[in-house]
């Protein structure tokens, strides 16, 4: 266990006063054990007195894991994982790292709305539904042991109330604490009916406790006419909108088995082919007609409908499926709607610059943000924090530091993942050495991206 990186789930069981009892779960939902004679293993079921262990934060960022009932630490020699010793050593701290992807929205499931950061106030509010802005996204910064919440803006949520430019020790928070515990004890919870995250002392019914998720995909279809797909009176799908409006976003939700796509609008409705050639936004998602084949073209897609047709507009700008064959008219332009930036995460670890290397790496624990620049036909630039232009080298690497910018075509290959078409015909691939390369011939796990 020691040699390797594992992934586990942490399930908080219990909270004793300060202290958090927690259960460890492996990726086949087995629970972690510790015997009476200090074996550790995994086994489904797990009495609780085996299962169940005191998880300790220390100033260090570690992690200690005391067995709940016996007392023992739990230990690694380099080797083998036992749980013998009461008394504490250096070989009882862990120092974790976590396993979910960075880019994230944060959901008060005590209000059932999620949180927004507002960088005109300087403030976060907890008052939006659906998390389909920019501004309801946030970046897990982890380090030594705990984590910094960075806005989508590149500031970070602190102790002050307000957001500050930097990490500190006013925006570190430990995992599986209330949200930002200051000196006092006070806590940061949604305050008033626009539900301001501030410091309070008395938050009603667990209105400190936040759910982390991934941060969904949301996009824009544009017709080649420069239309935005947008949804009127409710239900009725017209592309007749020049610019970009709630109406006009969808979370695309791929289904990998079937390899299809359902798209879900703002009104929490799906498109769907109905009678005839309509396409309306009133369809369930448990419905074949809300499915959609997929066929990218250069960072374009044509969709095919459940009839068998692909989806195109009429002259008045109403969106049907009556065309038997794609063409031209059938083509959307897919964009991006609440990400001005991507967090890229491969095989092997996140995309980024390492001291030592001169070209882009892929095996990372922390991730760059890399810049969306977006143009015209679908094309994207990408933009290093500096400013400079990714550069493609002769050995089909990247660098940080072109002055030129470059084609690249982005291709929503599943649920918070990515194929990316550089310039010169082939898809970004993480190689095993940790070099970035633009070599695949082909979409396959190594050229497949969260993000």
């Amino acid at each position: 266990m020691a040699k390797n990186t594992h992934t586990w789930g942490l399930k908080v069981s219990q909270r004793q006063g300060e202290q958090t009892v927690v259960e460890l779960r492996g990726h086949q939902g087995q629970a972690l054990r510790a015997d009476p004679d200090g074996s550790v293993r995994c086994a489904q079921p797990v009495p609780e007195e085996r299962g169940h262990f005191l998880l300790e934060v220390h100033p260090s960022g570690a992690w200690t894991l005391r067995q709940f009932q016996s007392g023992k630490y739990l230990e690694s020699d380099g080797e083998d994982v036992f749980c013998i010793s009461r008394a504490l050593t250096p070989y009882h701290m862990w120092m974790p790292q976590l396993a979910m992807h960075a880019h994230v929205v944060v959901f008060s499931p005590r209000l059932q709305l999620y949180a927004r950061a507002d960088p005109e106030l300087n403030r976060v509010w907890v008052d939006t539904q659906v998390p389909y802005l920019e501004e309801c996204s946030f970046i897990l910064r982890f380090r030594g042991g705990v984590y910094h919440l960075e806005t989508s803006h590149h500031e970070f949520v602190s102790r002050s109330e307000k957001l500050v430019k930097k990490p500190s020790a006013e925006t570190a928070k430990p995992v599986c604490r209330p949200f930002r515990t200051d000196r006092e004890g006070r806590v940061l919870y949604p305050h008033g009916s626009r539900g301001l995250l501030r410091l309070g002392d008395n938050p009603d019914d667990n209105e400190e406790w936040f759910v982390i998720r991934r941060c969904p995909q949301w996009v824009s279809l544009r017709t080649r006419t420069k239309r935005y797909v947008t949804v009127v009176c409710d239900s009725e799908v017209y592309a007749g909108s020049k610019k970009v409006t709630p109406m006009s976003i969808f979370h695309l939700e791929v289904n990998p088995d079937s390899r299809t796509v359902q798209l879900k609008g703002t009104n929490h409705r799906y498109l769907a082919q109905r009678e005839s050639t309509s396409v309306v936004a009133n369809g369930d998602c448990r419905e074949p007609e809300t499915c959609f084949h997929v066929l990218w073209h250069y960072g374009k897609i044509f969709l095919r409908a459940f009839s068998g047709c692909y989806l195109g507009m009429l002259p008045v700008g109403l969106v049907v499926a009556r065309a038997v064959h794609p063409g031209p008219s059938e083509e959307f332009e897919l964009r991006l709607a609440n990400r001005s930036f991507l967090l890229l995460r491969g095989r092997y670890g996140y995309v980024g610059s390492a001291p030592g290397h001169e070209v882009l790496q892929c095996n990372l624990l922390e991730p760059d943000c890399i810049e969306l620049l977006p143009c015209k036909h679908s094309i994207y630039h990408l933009q290093s924090k500096g400013g400079s232009f990714w550069s493609l080298t002769s050995e089909k690497t990247f660098k940080t530091w072109g002055k030129f910018a470059l084609n690249f075509c982005l291709e929503i290959r599943g649920n918070n993942l990515l194929a990316i078409l550089a310039p010169n015909g082939y898809y970004l691939r993480g190689d095993r050495e940790g070099a970035l390369m633009a070599d695949a011939e082909e979409v396959t796990g190594e050229s497949l991206w969260e993000f």
